[in-house]
C-alpha cells in the first residue's frame, strides 16, 4: 500500500486505486483473471441470491427497480452501480442507501491487503470498487445483491460472481472498440452473464442471435420479451404478463418513458423467477415501482423554465429522449447542454435531436481524459438546427443556458454523466445561495 494513503480517507483511496492503472478512473482492461485471483485471496463466498443486470441502456433503473421491489419486500439489499453522478458513494448502496466512507475505507484495506497477497496483481479502479463492494455486502449480510455491469459483460469484472437471475435489458451500438461494431458481436458478450439452467431475462425486443445461441451454448433458461413476459399498458395503470400469470393493476413508474415499461417489466421476470428464495407480494410490487428513483434518467427537476437532466449518451438513450421530448412539447425554445465522451458515436446519438434544439450548448469535459472536445461536438451537430456556443466547461455552459432561458422556454442537459452532474451541483449551488438569502 502507498504509504501517503490514510486508511480512513476516501479520497486518498479514491486517488490510490486511479494511480494502480495508467488510464486511472478511465482504465478499461477487460478480463477475469486479474480479479479472480484477488476474489480468491479475499476468500469471498456468496451468501444470498445475486442478480446481476446488464445491456447497453436502461442497467441502471432495472437495477433501481429491483432494489426497490425487494426493499418493499422487506429484505436487506445490496445494489452496486456505476457510474457515480457526485459521490463516489452512490455506487454501493444498502437498503437504497449509499454507504459511509468508513465502510468503503474498510473494505478497500481488506481488497488491498488481498491484492498484495496475490503477488501485488494490477486491478483496474472497477475491479477494485467491485471487490470492495462484494466486501461490504458480506459483512453486512444482504439478503438479495444486485450488480450492474460496468461494460460488456463476458469480460466484466462482476462476472466472477456466478447470478441466480441475470438480465440483459438491450442491445445497441455502444463501447464498439471492446465489445464488436455489430449487434450480434455486443450480443455475445452481454450474454456472457448468463449461467447453466439459471434464468435468463432478455428485455430485447428483437435480440440478436448470437444472444440466443450463446444461451442455447451454456444452457441457461432464457426468457425473452414478446414471448415469454410482456407488459399492457392501460390507461391509468399497467400489467405484467408471464405465461404463469399476470400481475396487474401496476402503477406507472415515475422514471418517464415507454422504455422504462420494458425495464421494470425485466425486473419483474427476474422477481418472479427468484420467487421461491425471495418471496414477494403484488403489493410490494406495486410499492417498489412507484419507490423507484434513478438521478438523470429524464428527470425534471424544475419548472418554469423546465430543466430535464438525462444522461443519455448513445443513439439508442438519445432517440429515447427525443420521444420523451416530443410527448412534452413547450411553448418556448428549446436549449440543450451537451458533453460527451470522444469514444461514443457522437453524430449519430445526436442526429436524433434534428430540428428539436434552438440554442445548442456545447461544453468539453476537462475532468476525464475521454472528453470531447465542444468543437467536435459543434462539427456533428451543424446541420441539425439551432444557434451554437461553445465552453470549456459544463458548468459554464449550463450558467448561460440559466441566463439565455425564459419562463416558457426549457433546458436539456444531456450526453453524458459529467455532463449532468455539474448541471447538478450548479442547481445545488444556486439552491444553497437562495437558502443563505432567505436566512439572512
Amino acid at each position: 500500500m502507498l504509504p501517503s494513503i490514510k486508511p480512513d480517507s476516501l479520497p486518498d483511496w479514491l486517488a490510490y486505486l486511479e494511480s494502480l492503472h495508467p488510464k486511472g478512473q478511465a482504465g478499461i482492461e477487460l478480463g477475469l483473471t486479474r480479479i479472480m485471483r484477488v476474489k480468491v485471496a479475499l476468500a469471498q463466498v456468496q451468501h444470498c441470491p445475486l442478480i446481476i443486470v446488464g445491456g447497453t441502456n436502461g442497467k441502471g433503473s432495472t437495477c433501481a427497480y429491483l432494489e426497490s421491489i425487494y426493499r418493499a419486500s422487506g429484505y436487506r439489499t445490496g445494489c452496486y452501480t456505476s457510474p457515480h453522478l457526485l459521490a463516489y458513494n452512490e455506487r454501493v448502496r444498502i437498503d437504497g442507501v449509499p454507504v459511509a466512507d468508513a465502510d468503503l475505507c474498510a473494505a478497500f484495506v481488506r481488497v488491498e491487503a488481498a491484492r498484495q497477497r496475490a503477488s501485488n496483481v494490477m486491478l483496474t479502479y472497477f475491479e477494485f470498487g467491485t471487490l470492495a463492494a462484494w466486501e461490504i455486502f458480506s459483512a453486512r449480510r444482504v439478503e438479495a445483491a444486485i450488480l450492474e455491469v460496468g461494460l460488456g459483460g463476458r469480460l466484466d469484472a462482476v462476472n466472477i460472481y456466478t447470478p441466480d437471475c441475470a438480465i440483459v435489458t438491450g442491445i445497441a451500438l455502444d463501447h464498439t472498440d471492446w465489445l464488436g461494431a455489430t449487434r450480434e458481436a455486443i450480443g455475445f458478450e452481454k450474454a456472457g452473464i448468463f449461467r447453466a439452467g439459471r434464468p435468463a431475462i432478455c428485455a430485447d425486443a428483437e435480440p440478436p442471435q448470437s444472444l440466443r445461441n450463446h444461451a442455447a451454448t451454456l444452457g441457461a433458461d432464457l426468457r425473452l420479451i414478446g414471448r415469454d413476459f410482456s407488459f399492457r399498458r392501460g390507461n391509468a395503470d399497467w400489467s405484467f404478463v408471464s405465461s404463469e400469470g399476470v400481475f396487474e393493476p401496476l402503477p406507472f413508474p415515475v422514471l418517464r418513458g415507454d422504455f422504462q415499461l420494458r425495464n421494470a417489466a425485466a425486473a419483474l421476470a427476474a422477481v418472479h423467477c427468484l420467487q421461491k428464495r425471495l418471496p414477494t407480494t403484488l403489493a410490494a410490487l406495486a410499492q417498489g415501482i412507484c419507490n423507484a428513483r434513478v438521478r438523470g434518467r429524464f428527470e425534471r427537476v424544475q419548472e418554469k423554465p423546465a430543466i430535464i437532466l438525462d444522461v443519455a449518451h448513445n443513439p439508442q438513450a438519445i432517440g429515447e429522449l427525443a420521444r420523451n421530448l416530443d410527448e412534452m412539447p413547450v411553448a418556448g425554445k428549446t436549449l440543450a447542454v451537451v458533453g460527451m465522451l470522444a469514444d461514443k458515436d457522437i453524430a449519430g446519438a445526436l442526429a436524433a435531436l434534428d430540428g428539436k434544439i434552438d440554442v445548442w450548448l456545447l461544453t468539453s469535459l476537462p475532468e476525464t481524459p475521454r472528453g470531447a472536445p465542444a468543437s467536435t461536438i459543434r462539427d456533428a451537430v451543424i446541420g441539425l438546427g439551432g444557434q451554437i456556443e461553445l465552453f470549456p466547461a459544463p458548468a459554464a455552459a449550463f450558467d448561460r443556458a440559466a441566463g439565455l432561458a425564459g419562463e416558457n422556454d426549457r433546458i436539456i442537459v444531456c450526453g453524458s454523466f459529467y455532463t449532468v452532474a455539474a448541471a447538478i451541483r450548479a442547481l445545488d449551488s444556486s439552491a444553497g445561495r437562495a437558502e443563505c438569502l432567505l436566512h439572512a
